[in-house]
């Protein structure tokens, strides 16, 4: 400052030009700084819009992907509640499957101690109330069809026996015949 007020007072008429020449171009330089200034800030504030703009579109899909994201979360949820209850159902029906299995088993198995007390039983017991050798033929064939081993029920020691048994009643009623 003192140098300018220096030369303003005692400055000769070329160094007030050279002044006045270095302010004039100063001033342009400020000016178009100034405008240069002004340019950016006006980019600036278009780029702020734009940029807000952006994030306003970013917010909203992403608020959409969120809420996206919250069903499918939900609906994952409900097929895990299902698979859950799914599983939980079959744990329970193989459980109630084993208790049965194993309640047959043991049916089998008394079923089995029956047939091996069963096959010391006497097999006359399926022929009486026999009159005749008619009635015996078909007591005989109705038993055969009964126990015969390819039925479910079939054993092969039971008809034997009903065989043995069938065969001693018959001489019994032909030696009767013939007494």
């Amino acid at each position: 400052m003192e140098n300018f007020e220096e030369i303003l007072v005692h400055g000769s008429e070329d160094e007030l030009q050279e002044l006045k020449s270095w302010l004039f171009r100063e001033n342009i330089r400020l000016v178009t700084a100034s405008r240069e200034l002004e340019d950016m800030q006006e980019q600036f504030l278009k780029e702020k819009v734009q940029f807000q703009e952006e994030m306003k579109l970013l917010n909203r899909k992403i608020s959409g992907e969120r809420q996206r994201l919250k069903e499918d979360n939900q609906f994952f949820e409900k097929k895990m509640e299902i698979l859950k209850n799914g599983f939980s159902q079959l744990d329970i029906d193989r459980r109630r499957l084993d208790k049965e299995w194993a309640k047959l088993s043991a049916e089998r198995e008394l079923m089995s101690e029956h047939a091996v007390y069963d096959s010391g039983m006497d097999v006359s017991v399926f022929f009486r109330g026999v009159r005749n050798p008619l009635a015996l033929k078909k007591r005989y064939k109705d038993l055969i069809k009964i126990f015969h081993p390819d039925n479910v029920a079939g054993d092969k020691e039971i008809i034997q026996r009903i065989n043995k048994e069938y065969e001693t009643l018959k001489m019994n009623y032909e030696n009767f015949k013939q007494a």
